[in-house]
């Protein structure tokens, strides 16, 4: 059984993590993790504007259920790679240790924004119109500085950064390019 690598899709909220994950995972036959489907109230600082004035420490962002389904995984796996939606790359000393790569979709926080609205509207059971009115008034007190510092920390610690509002097919051939240079190198 081979270990596979454990690569690390990291970006602000809206930039096209959960698509490329799935994209490129689908086409190199690998599976995946989605950092969403195991935050629950306890992942997050409870105060998120006192967490943005004492410097965005991402070391506060807990998840033990993520961490230990992708011990699992990893244990489990025999593709090559293991994909992750870890927005935070390396930055987390929890999950650093499992990650090979951090790849950084640095998305303009604009379009991010966008995307956001744009799921918002289009996810039939939620209250449309109140998420993205709470999720604007957030995102203007807080949020958007807080995407801005975790993008910057995560640029500095990552292995690849695809930049700007890029198509998914041109990521998706990107990153597996990336990737299998890196292979070549390792060999």
């Amino acid at each position: 059984m081979i270990t596979p690598q454990v690569i690390a899709i990291s970006g602000a909220s809206g930039c096209g993590k959960t698509s490329l994950i799935k994209a490129v995972s689908e086409k190199l036959n690998c599976p995946y993790l989605l950092f969403d489907e195991y935050t629950n109230t306890h992942t997050y600082p409870k105060d998120m504007k006192m967490w943005l004035k004492a410097g965005v420490d991402l070391n506060q962002i807990k998840t033990p259920a993520f961490i230990k389904a992708l011990e699992e995984l990893t244990l489990s796996c025999n593709a090559p790679y293991v994909f992750i939606e870890e927005p935070f790359g390396r930055c987390r000393a929890e999950i650093s240790k499992y990650i090979d790569y951090v790849i950084l979709l640095d998305v303009p926080l604009e379009v991010c924004l966008s995307r956001v609205i744009s799921r918002n509207i289009n996810t039939p059971d939620i209250d449309s119109l109140n998420a993205i009115s709470k999720y604007l008034c957030a995102y203007d007190d807080y949020l958007s500085a807080i995407y801005a510092n975790v993008v910057e920390q995560v640029r500095h610690t990552c292995d690849f950064t695809v930049a700007g509002a890029l198509p998914l097919s041109k990521v998706v051939d990107l990153v597996e390019r990336w990737l299998a240079r890196q292979r070549i190198s390792q060999s």
